[in-house]
């Protein structure tokens, strides 16, 4: 092989290298992550004829969106969705197995993100993301880059506050549950930012509280009758008043825009998205139930749809803002939601559908008392969360019980009792013997998770008559969609089934970031 052929190899592969690396897109300044809790796609495209042209519609028209995502894992609620989003794993892995569980150490429930050794700035929680066993997208960020990229999350929730913004955020916000204020934990911040103190003093929900009063934004967004399409005007208005009021503001449709006013604040006082290293924003909003028990039937579906109208208008007005600031070309945004809605308990009996009570604090005793009656007195139950049950693993291991034996005749047991569908055993899921396999698993964690769960049949309801607590069984398929927008990706639409926990990995790659240390799987494109 002559030198002049070597030559011409040499210098085709660099060209070949030239022109490719004349395509490769720039890493984003700002990741945007917008998730939307209760986000559901039948309503989007139900009350899609309101919406202006820069909310929804500019995502779902010039973005990459997935149609069919999913969540890989159950049961799910907005904690156990939120870290999946962000870890790109599950809660058998990522610690979450929701918004709160037993402890087993003291036997009391807890809170995914209560900590004790972290007070909160405007507010008398505690709070950090100690629960949360891996890294999250947001870590990852500021590991490659050696701690200076700008990580900020807000959200109405401080549960999805702390779980989006991670271990090693910047900043971290929502509005107390109480004061009405925006507020922080101690984790993040040595001492409460000077310009939160003043953005509470003029902005916060607690100044706007009085005067505020939620009724249709226009007239059309109460004259769609979602069923009947009979075009008929409809009212609803609601003031927020008495001990709950700031609990119901954080349910209302309202909510969102305290949401996005704190977001564009955040991007004004900590330049979010101004130098080349990349930052990340992420946004909760609220798509589901008003709570105040006020509505009528009527007026609910209306709340909904005035909801996703002004929800249009928001995620409008935060794009735009962003936009402005940081260049289009230089902001990826991410859109989902977190695949569950809250039930609402009906009254189904009277047209016929199967429905019930299942007591789990009857049925726990019932099940301490079998074995008491086998095996000897004893409390064998030491605990019970919604339908989990967990049981005295010492006490069996001291009287020298099989516990696998033991596991297997409580689930003999529990299937006689009515509205059960099934009892699966931690045993049983963590060997994938289970009917749902790997999807059960997944939602599953050793560390936290019952010995034993009842799973009810579904429109039963599951209730605690001594916390007072109702969960309502469903299995149903909540749709939602996955959309990436922004900074030269292509539009298409792509109604393949694909889980959430790609979001992580996808994101990590069009940043040059690793993934999060418990996501397998690979990015999307």
């Amino acid at each position: 092989m002559n030198n002049l052929y070597i030559k011409t190899i040499i210098l085709a592969v660099i060209a070949s290298g030239s022109i490719k690396a004349q395509v490769i897109k720039p890493t984003p300044k700002l990741v945007v992550n917008i998730v939307v809790d209760q986000l559901r796609t039948d309503y989007m495209e139900a009350f899609s004829s309101m919406y202006g042209d820069k909310g929804f519609k500019l995502l779902l028209n010039n973005g990459k969106v997935y149609t069919a995502a999913s969540y890989d894992f159950k049961p799910i609620d907005r904690s156990s969705a939120t870290a999946s989003i962000m870890t790109g794993s599950t809660p058998y892995y990522n610690g979450i197995v929701g918004n709160e569980w037993i402890e087993r150490e003291t036997l009391r429930e807890v809170k995914c993100d209560e900590d004790n050794r972290y007070p909160g700035f405007y507010t008398t929680d505690a709070a950090s993301p100690k629960y949360l066993s891996v890294s999250t997208l947001s870590d990852e960020l500021k590991v490659a880059t050696e701690g200076k990229a700008l990580v900020y999350s807000v959200s109405p929730f401080r549960d999805a506050a702390i779980i989006t913004a991670g271990h090693s955020a910047d900043g971290v916000l929502w509005i107390d549950d109480n004061s009405g204020k925006w507020c922080t934990s101690s984790y993040y911040y040595k001492k409460a930012p000077s310009w939160l103190k003043l953005y509470n003093e003029t902005s916060s929900p607690e100044i706007k509280i009085e005067t505020m009063k939620w009724q249709p934004l226009n007239v059309l967004s109460g004259s769609h009758s979602y069923f009947m399409n009979d075009n008929s005007i409809g009212k609803f208005s609601h003031r927020f008043a008495g001990d709950n009021k700031y609990r119901d503001f954080k349910t209302s449709a309202l909510v969102n825009d305290a949401v996005e006013d704190m977001a564009e604040a955040c991007i004004k006082n900590s330049a979010l998205g101004f130098d080349d290293v990349t930052d990340m924003l992420s946004v909760t909003f609220y798509a589901g139930m008003f709570k105040d028990g006020s509505s009528s039937d009527e007026n609910r579906i209306r709340e909904l749809q005035d909801t996703y109208l002004r929800l249009d208008g928001y995620i409008s007005r935060l794009i735009e803002k962003i936009d402005n600031i940081v260049g289009n070309e230089h902001v990826m945004y991410v859109l989902t939601g977190t695949g569950y809605i809250d039930e609402e308990e009906t009254e189904t009996k009277a047209y016929g559908i199967p429905s019930g009570t299942f007591y789990i604090n009857r049925t726990a005793n019932f099940l301490s008392l079998y074995f008491g009656a086998k095996y000897g007195k004893g409390r064998y139950v030491e605990a019970f969360y919604r339908n989990h049950i967990y049981l005295n693993r010492e006490l069996f291991e001291q009287s020298k019980i099989d516990f696998n034996s033991a596991l297997d005749k409580a689930k003999d047991f529990l299937m006689i009792s009515e509205g059960v569908k099934d009892v699966v055993t931690g045993k049983q899921i963590l060997a994938s013997e289970v009917y749902g396999g790997m999807e059960i698993r997944n939602g599953y964690n050793p560390l936290c998770s019952g010995d034993i769960i009842v799973e009810v049949a579904p429109g039963w309801k599951i209730y605690n008559e001594e916390t007072f607590k109702t969960h309502i069984s469903r299995a149903s398929f909540v749709p939602f969609p996955m959309v990436f927008y922004g900074c030269g990706i292509n539009p298409e639409v792509i109604g393949e089934p694909v889980s959430v926990s790609y979001i992580a990995p996808t994101v990590a790659r069009a940043i040059k970031i690793r993934a999060p240390n418990a996501c397998a799987n690979k990015p999307l494109f």
